[in-house]
């Protein structure tokens, strides 16, 4: 036996020197490892998200009333009872403040993260001031506003200090119910899209603004020309989740006024439908309805706001 660089080898007689053998160690691993990890949270997605579409879609070919066990198949009667009765698709109209309330929210979240996205003074602090707002449980900011708007709250002695004695009914009179509540909708959830619109320009590299300033770029040149199409992907998401929000609300009216005074959107109608008057069937085909004008908003949005690789095709 001798010793060649630190290591023993053995010297057979007649032959060459050989060295130990050592045992290989497999850096690839089990191909299954991932698939372990990714098991619970593919279970908990499919008990709990695709079961209950896939139900969905079932109930909506029934006429199935929540209790009863057995389910009669119905064929498509739900839906041509929903497409030959307006009634249905009225309360979209209801739709059309909460849209116009989502612009209003996307315009103030993109100016305020803008507008703090460079140095002010306690920027951190209005960043949690705006924010903290979607951090509220959604049935407590239905109960503040439900005494903000109600008759002598504190709506109404804010504006009794300013002289006026005889404030209109923000959540009785149906001209105002839907401002009143598409207002709440907006100091809500503001704050997700401050957030979303403060990410994305952060990560605009700071050597664009420098580029602008030595070329002499006022402020509203860097926002059109570096922030926008620096932020688009995060603006059409935006502007997504802006739509289908509208087009789904349910939350703060059913909290604030059940759908009362001309404030019942798709979504109340839909809960009282399966609830109320316990047609399950119906309610679930009015469900799928809404998924599929949600889904068609989703391909036009992709349309409008294409990702960077696909346009440059």
């Amino acid at each position: 036996m001798a010793v060649a660089d630190g290591v023993k080898t053995e010297a057979t007689p007649g032959g060459p020197t050989r060295l130990p053998h050592r045992r290989r160690t497999s850096t690839r691993g089990w191909w299954a490892t991932p698939w372990l990890f990714l098991l619970a949270p593919l279970a908990l997605l499919g008990v709990f998200t695709y079961l209950p579409v896939t139900s969905m879609f079932w109930y909506s070919v029934t006429d199935w009333d929540g209790l009863d066990p057995d389910k009669q198949y119905v064929g498509l009667a739900n839906y041509v009872d929903i497409f030959t009765r307006p009634e249905y698709f009225r309360v979209f109209a209801v739709s059309l403040f909460y849209l116009v309330g989502a612009f209003v929210q996307l315009g103030l979240a993109l100016f305020l993260a803008t507008l703090l996205s460079f140095r002010t003074r306690f920027r951190n602090v209005f960043k949690g001031i705006i924010f903290f707002p979607y951090l509220i449980n959604g049935v407590a900011i239905g109960l503040i506003f439900l005494y903000f708007f109600r008759p002598g709250g504190t709506l109404d002695g804010v504006l009794a200090l300013v002289g006026v004695q005889e404030p209109p009914q923000w959540l009785g009179d149906p001209s105002l119910v839907n401002v009143s509540l598409a207002a709440t909708s907006v100091w809500r959830y503001m704050g997700l899209n401050f957030v979303l619109f403060l990410g994305a320009i952060a990560s605009v590299p700071s050597e664009q603004y420098e580029a602008a300033d030595i070329d002499g770029a006022n402020s509203w040149q860097k926002f059109r020309y570096i922030i926008l199409p620096s932020i688009r992907r995060i603006l059409g998401l935006s502007l997504l989740l802006a739509i289908s929000g509208a087009l789904s609300t349910f939350e703060i009216p059913y909290i604030m006024t059940g759908g009362a005074n001309g404030s019942e959107t798709f979504v109340i109608q839909t809960v009282d439908t399966a609830f109320r008057f316990a047609q399950v069937g119906l309610a679930s085909a009015m469900a799928v309805v809404l998924l599929g004008i949600v889904l068609l908003i989703a391909v036009g949005q992709r349309r409008l706001f294409p990702d960077e690789d696909r346009s440059e095709r």
